[in-house]
C-alpha cells in the first residue's frame, strides 16, 4: 500500500534546541499529535517528557524564534509558546515557575549567566528589541537597547565579558551584522560596550568564548569561517582559525544556533557545509589531528559539550532527527534518542545533481533528486515535483522530509533545488539574489527542470512546481514566465511584494527592498516580478494553501491572487486553514494539505496520460 497522508503526518517529528548541563541532556521535540514543541530529556531507558503536555515551548522573536531553551546546572529555562514568557522548570519534577510577567513582550535567545545566577535574553516588544537579564521572578533588567536587532549573547568563563551580534534595518543578519563586546560589572550592568566591525563587509554570527578568548563565525572573506578576535589598545585583531572554503553555519534565521564550539586546550568542534551537506569535524585538543566524525548525517546543529562528550542534533535522509553523543576520546557515535526509521516501508534516499555554469549563468547550481519509490533506471521518466525552498536565503538539505517521501510513494519524483541565493555555498553565491529575486531563482528552477528532463529523470509533459513562503513566490513567477510546468502550488506564498513590504513584520521589513531593489528606483522590476500583476500570463492550473493567522505572508496575499485568477477564468483551487499561521502545525491540517495536493497532481498528471495538451 502507498504511504498514507496519516503516516506521513505522523512522521513530522523534529528535534532541536539541544542544551546540556549537570542536570542532563535536554532538547525540544515537535509533537505532531499536538502541533507543539515539547521538552524532552535523555534517560537510560529512553527519552522522557519533562513538562506537562499543555506546556509548549517556542519563541516568537523576529517571527522565527530560536533560543527558547537554556539550562543552569540545576534548572531549565524556557519560553512558553502562548504567552511568550520565560519559565523556570525543575527537570526532576517538571514543576513550573513563571519568571517574567511582561505581556507585551516576547523573549528568545536565552543564555544562563553562571556568575550572576540569572538568565540573559533578547526581548522584543512593539517593534523594539533589547538585551535583558532576568534576575529572579519578575525582575527584569535592561542591559543594552541602542540597536535594531540582537542575537543570543555569549559569556566568557569568568562571566566578566559578554559578546553578541547586532544588525540594523534594512539589513538582514546574513547580509551585514557587527560584533559587540562589553564588560559585566559586579552589579550585572554592561560597561564599555563597543562594536567591532570586520575589515570588509560581512555577516558575523555565533560568538562563543574559549575561556576568556572570543571566537566568532564571519564571512567577510567569503565564507562563514571561525575567527579568533583579540583586543588590545582599543583595537580588534581578527585571526582566521580555519580557512577551508566552506560555510561553517547556515543562514541565521533563528537565535541561539550553535555550529562551532571551542573545547579548551586548543580543541574544537565545527560543522562544515560541503556541496550542500553538513559534516561534523572534531579536534579534541591542541595536539590532535582534526578529523571528520564518522556519521552519515547531512545536517548537524546545536553543539554542546559536557566533559569528554559532544552532543548535537543530527539529521539524515532516511531517519528521524537524532540526538547524538560523540565520545571525543574515541570518536564513537551513539544515538541517545531519535534516529528511528520513519515508516515500515522503504524510505527514498536523494541523489545529488549539479547543473554546470554556462555562457549566461556563471554559477553552478545543485539540488537533490528523489526518485519514486521502487523506480528503476529502465523505467519511463516519472512525473516530477520541483520544490523551491523558502527564505529565499535558506537551503534545501538532503534530510528526511515526510512530504517528499509522500510524493515519492505515490509515483512522483521530487527535486529540491538550491538556486542562486541559497545559503551554504559562500557569501558571493548567497548575495547573487540582491536585486535578482524572481529572476535568478526562477531561471535556476527552469534550468533544473530542463536538466532533469534531459537526463531522463523527469517526464517533460508532467512537471510541477511547488514552494512555500518565498518559494511560493518563485513557483508563481515560474508559472507566469514558463509553460514548461503542468501546474503550480503555492503554500502561503508571496504574491504582491509591494503590499507585503507595507505590512510584514519588522524583521523582514527591509528584506524585500534588498531582494528587488528600492521600489522607487526600479518600479518596472517590481511590476514585472509581482505575481498578482502578471497572473494573466499563467496558463496552467494553480492550487493555494493559506493559514488565516499568518503574520509573515499575510492572508490577503493569497486571497488577492486567487481572486484575480478566478476573475481571469483560470483554473484555481484555494484551501484555507483559519487557525494556522506561517506553516501548518496541526496534524489534521497537514493531512488535508497532503491529500489535496496529491489529488491535484494526480488529476493533472492523468490529463497528460489521457492525451491532454502538453504545455511547453
Amino acid at each position: 500500500m502507498p504511504l498514507s497522508a496519516e503516516q506521513a503526518s505522523a512522521a513530522f517529528i523534529q528535534r532541536g534546541a539541544l542544551t546540556a548541563s549537570r542536570a542532563g541532556i535536554f532538547w525540544l521535540e515537535f509533537d505532531p499529535a499536538s502541533g507543539d514543541n515539547r521538552l524532552r530529556r535523555a534517560a537510560s531507558d529512553g527519552a522522557q517528557w519533562v513538562t506537562p503536555s499543555h506546556f509548549a515551548v517556542r519563541s516568537q522573536v523576529n517571527g522565527y524564534g530560536g533560543g527558547a531553551l537554556c539550562a543552569s546546572p540545576d534548572d531549565l529555562f524556557a519560553v512558553e509558546a502562548s504567552g511568550q514568557q520565560i519559565h523556570r522548570i525543575d527537570p526532576r519534577t517538571g514543576s513550573l515557575e513563571v519568571l517574567t510577567q511582561d505581556p507585551d513582550a516576547s523573549f528568545g535567545g536565552l543564555v544562563w549567566d553562571h556568575r550572576l545566577q540569572r538568565v540573559l535574553a533578547v526581548r522584543e516588544s512593539r517593534g523594539c528589541q533589547q538585551l535583558v537579564a532576568v534576575q529572579g521572578q519578575n525582575r527584569l533588567r535592561f542591559l543594552h537597547d541602542s540597536e535594531d536587532f540582537y542575537s543570543a549573547p555569549a559569556l566568557s568563563d569568568s562571566g566578566k565579558r559578554i559578546a553578541w551580534v547586532s544588525w540594523s534595518l534594512p539589513d538582514m543578519p546574513w547580509v551585514a551584522s557587527v560584533l559587540w563586546t562589553a564588560d559585566v560589572d559586579t552589579d550585572g550592568a554592561l560597561v564599555r560596550a563597543r562594536c567591532w566591525p570586520t575589515a570588509e563587509d560581512g555577516s558575523v554570527q555565533q560568538p562563543v568564548f574559549d575561556g576568556e578568548q572570543l571566537h566568532v563565525l564571519s564571512d567577510h572573506e567569503g565564507w562563514w569561517q571561525p575567527w579568533q578576535v583579540s583586543f588590545a589598545e582599543g583595537r580588534a585583531s581578527w585571526t582566521c582559525l580555519d580557512a577551508t572554503a566552506a560555510d561553517h553555519a547556515s543562514a541565521p534565521w533563528q537565535l541561539g544556533e550553535r555550529h562551532h564550539l571551542p573545547l579548551g586546550d586548543g580543541g574544537w568542534a565545527r560543522v562544515r557545509y560541503v556541496a550542500g551537506r553538513g559534516e561534523l569535524w572534531l579536534k579534541p585538543s591542541a595536539g590532535a589531528t582534526p578529523g571528520r566524525v564518522r556519521t552519515d548525517h547531512a545536517d548537524i546543529r546545536h553543539l554542546a559539550v559536557i566533559e569528554d562528550h559532544l552532543y548535537c542534533i543530527a539529521r539524515s535522509a532516511t531517519c528521524l532527527d537524532s540526538v547524538v553523543q560523540v565520545d571525543m576520546k574515541t570518536g564513537d557515535v551513539i544515538t541517545l534518542a531519535g534516529g528511528e526509521p520513519p515508516f515500515d516501508t522503504v524510505t527514498v534516499a536523494p541523489e545529488t545533481f549539479w547543473i554546470p555554469a554556462s555562457d549566461t549563468v556563471a554559477e553552478e547550481v545543485s539540488g537533490f533528486w528523489y526518485p519514486p519509490a521502487g523506480h528503476s533506471p529502465e523505467s519511463a521518466p516519472p512525473p516530477l515535483i520541483l520544490i523551491a525552498h523558502g527564505g529565499p536565503t535558506s537551503t534545501a538539505w538532503p534530510v528526511f522530509n515526510p512530504q517528499v517521501q509522500f510524493w515519492c510513494h505515490h509515483g512522483f519524483a521530487v527535486a529540491e533545488v538550491n538556486y542562486r541565493g541559497s545559503a551554504g555555498f559562500g557569501r558571493d553565491f548567497r548575495l547573487v539574489l540582491a536585486g535578482n529575486w524572481g529572476q535568478a531563482d526562477v531561471e535556476d528552477m527552469e534550468r533544473a527542470a530542463d536538466y532533469l528532463v534531459a537526463s531522463g529523470r523527469a517526464d517533460a509533459r508532467r512537471l510541477f512546481i511547488q514552494g512555500r513562503s518565498s518559494g511560493g513566490y518563485t513557483a508563481l513567477l515560474a508559472m507566469t514566465r514558463s509553460q514548461r510546468f503542468r501546474g503550480g502550488a503555492s503554500l502561503f506564498g508571496v504574491s504582491d511584494p509591494a503590499r507585503l513590504r507595507e505590512v510584514t513584520h519588522r524583521f523582514e521589513s527591509g528584506y524585500l527592498g534588498w531582494l528587488l531593489g528600492p521600489p522607487d528606483e526600479f518600479p518596472g522590476r517590481w511590476r514585472e516580478r509581482t505575481p498578482v500583476l502578471q497572473s494573466h500570463r499563467i496558463r496552467g492550473p494553480m492550487i493555494f494553501f493559506q493559514g488565516g493567522q499568518d503574520r509573515v505572508v499575510v492572508p490577503e496575499q493569497t486571497e488577492s491572487m486567487v481572486r484575480v485568477l478566478e476573475q481571469n477564468g483560470q483554473e484555481v483551487e484555494l484551501w484555507w486553514f483559519e487557525e494556522e499561521g506561517h506553516g501548518f502545525r496541526q496534524r489534521h491540517n497537514q493531512i488535508a494539505l497532503l491529500e489535496n495536493l496529491l489529488a491535484f497532481y494526480q488529476r493533472h498528471s492523468q490529463k497528460c496520460d489521457d492525451g491532454g495538451q502538453h504545455l511547453r
